[in-house]
């Protein structure tokens, strides 16, 4: 069993009891390769979530297109009947096609079906949070996003939907969605080498907003400067962890979920919210993404 940790402390989502603490697990990588399929090795699966949980993590993100549908189950048989204090965040408005690749899928009756997928395999009956996912695969496009976050709205009103969240979105795309119904979190690509959220995050915190990025290690291509890997070697802790301990320093409305398949990759994980990075080494960090995070645009909620 994970030893608990406090995880970097905790953050309340807006207009909500939920308190999250700032490390939490995504559960993209239980799939199997190509987050297609199950697991190579299922019991190993279930062991990582029920460690997760043991060390404290009581944030899990994940989606039933992972798979599809396999993450969902993994979770349930992993957890259920789940800890009180257990918030699963899931997201729709994708899906996957029969050559394994990613489809948008927001469409009222689509957006219907995967709500119910998610609560039939995680065996809930109430989802605690949905973020909808628009965009690209990896950046947001300035797309209204009235007509599908208006299926989710109803379906808040109907009970089955907790709370809701935007992910891939533009701080245009969150003022419209406040505009529809309350947003308690944005989920974006972003970590210590693509910045281009910076004026957002900003932005998003000043309002009690909770930003949780994807890809907080690079996703489908890790990251890789030797700015991090000396900066890592100088505090004797690997490259990635620090990469996860820059984001929790970096604003108190990020929340993390980095994934993994593995208990030992998991305690590595969680380590990262255990020790401060000094001054210096925030220096010499800010300047891997530096030079594209001046060139982005200011991106700021009207």
């Amino acid at each position: 069993m994970v030893e608990q940790m406090e995880l970097a402390g905790r953050f309340t989502l807006p207009g909500t009891s939920i308190t999250l603490k700032r490390m939490g697990y995504g559960a993209m990588q239980l799939a199997g390769p190509q987050v297609w399929g199950p697991p190579r090795d299922v019991a190993a699966a279930i062991a990582v979530l029920r460690a997760a949980v043991d060390s404290g993590v009581n944030h899990i993100d994940t989606s039933d297109f992972y798979g599809p549908h396999v993450t969902n189950q993994l979770i349930e048989q992993a957890l259920h009947p789940y800890p009180d204090d257990l918030v699963i965040v899931t997201k729709v408005g994708a899906r996957r096609g029969a050559d394994r690749s990613w489809l948008p899928a927001l469409s009222r009756q689509e957006l219907i079906d995967a709500v119910h997928d998610n609560l039939r395999n995680l065996q809930r009956d109430t989802l605690d949070v949905v973020n909808l996912r628009v965009g690209g695969v990896m950046e947001p496009s300035e797309t209204p996003i009235a007509e599908p976050l208006t299926v989710l709205a109803e379906l808040k009103r109907q009970g089955l939907v907790g709370h809701i969240g935007l992910s891939n979105v533009t701080p245009r795309q969150v003022a419209e969605g406040q505009s529809i119904t309350e947003i308690v979190c944005v989920q974006n690509f972003y970590n210590v080498a693509h910045r281009n959220d910076d004026g957002f995050i900003d932005d998003l915190a000043a309002r009690g907003i909770a930003y949780v990025p994807f890809f907080p290690l690079g996703g489908f291509t890790p990251l890789q400067s030797s700015v991090l890997d000396a900066a890592a070697a100088s505090l004797q802790v690997t490259p990635m962890q620090l990469a996860l301990a820059w984001l929790l320093q970096r604003s108190r409305n990020i929340l993390l979920i980095p994934g993994t398949s593995s208990v030992a990759h998991l305690r590595e994980n969680l380590d990262a919210s255990t020790f401060p990075i000094p001054a210096e080494v925030l220096r010499a960090l800010d300047s891997i993404g530096g030079q594209r995070a001046s060139e982005a645009p200011v991106r700021k909620l009207r």
